[in-house]
């Protein structure tokens, strides 16, 4: 009864995604594309739907399938990524891209897909259910939280993601178990929310044992998260009459294989701590950005001058796109390049 519920919630309020194969359309017989799935999911890690609609519009755009994205050239890709966050998914998304092509196209189980290079078990799932209809239980934050106030599980995050894990497969159907993956997802986002949720409004309003209690706004609960450190650090922003001066980062480490500045080292031990080349450096100002695990402020220095750099590589002015530099980079351009407009 609980699924049956969903499902015809979800039949008349599913949202509508790019990347999504409606009810609908699925009931007349259209498929899902694994690709696009898959895609959409990799895009979807700890990032909104809000964000990544775009950039999935214009990767689709750009590499509408598989055999597409496994040829294009890696600096392409992480030029598009940028300001998506989060670079190693497109470093992985690559590795997959070309794994899957060499393969002749998506396993089809989620046993298949979790032999796919960067592919977990939450993708794994949820290309299988979604894509293939495979009864496999996609877990996401949306799906903790719904479960953890349908079954009212006090034990906090993160040591209840097995339990939430385990109630969730009790519900997953073997009808329709895509349809049901993606329901019970739109449940967490739209109404079973953070704050004030709509219990009024939810097709599983009566089995509810938080709304029944009262408790529903207080779960999931979550243990008590550890302060972030503050790192500072530099970066140079040189323009000279042969354009820009940016590097290239190492594939690996933070912000992999991504455009950036030239930095003081703040980000990997042992990088060069001077600046990239002798010029007139002036203060700019300082941006500050969080990553994962630390809060950082990062001082801008510019310059506008000829000069022979140490590191980096100088791109021309015609050729070089802000939008290629991850979000921390980019804050630090925009406000150099501020500086360097108003001298």
């Amino acid at each position: 009864m609980l699924t049956g519920d969903l499902l015809a919630w979800y039949d008349r309020h599913a949202r509508e995604m790019p990347w999504r194969t409606g009810p609908a359309a699925r009931a007349s017989g259209e498929q899902p594309d694994p690709y696009r799935v898959w895609l959409s999911e990799v895009m979807l890690q700890q990032t909104t739907v809000a964000a990544v609609r775009d950039y999935f519009l214009r990767f689709t755009l750009r590499w509408p399938d598989v055999a597409a994205l496994a040829s294009a050239r890696d600096e392409d890709v992480m030029a598009e990524w940028a300001g998506l966050g989060y670079y190693a998914r497109a470093r992985n998304l690559l590795k997959c891209a070309r794994e899957v092509a060499a393969r002749g196209g998506f396993p089809g189980s989620r046993d298949g897909l979790l032999t796919l290079p960067g592919i977990g078990p939450y993708t794994a799932s949820a290309v299988a259910a979604i894509a293939y209809d495979e009864p496999a239980t996609v877990v996401d934050g949306n799906v903790e939280r719904v479960m953890s106030r349908l079954f009212e599980v006090e034990t906090p995050l993160p040591a209840a993601k097995p339990e939430l894990v385990r109630l969730a497969e009790t519900l997953t159907p073997a009808l329709r178990p895509g349809d049901y993956a993606q329901a019970v997802m739109d449940l967490g986002a739209t109404i079973c929310t953070p704050r004030s949720p709509a219990c009024g409004i939810c097709p599983w309003i009566d089995p509810c044992r938080a709304r029944a209690s009262g408790t529903a706004a207080s779960l999931p609960r979550k243990a008590p998260k550890a302060g972030k450190p503050t790192r500072e650090g530099t970066v140079w922003l040189l323009r000279t009459p042969r354009g820009w001066l940016i590097e290239r980062r190492a594939a690996k480490g933070l912000l992999g294989g991504m455009n950036g500045l030239p930095g003081d080292g703040w980000d990997r031990p042992g990088a060069p701590e001077t600046a990239p080349a002798d010029a007139p450096w002036a203060f700019a100002g300082e941006v500050r950005h969080t990553f994962t695990h630390f809060h950082l402020i990062l001082r801008v220095m510019t310059a506008e001058a000829e000069a022979n750099p140490t590191r980096g590589e100088l791109i021309p002015t015609a050729e070089f796109s802000p939008d290629s530099l991850p979000t921390v980079f980019r804050k630090a351009f925009d406000l150099g390049l501020s500086a360097l407009s108003s001298r």
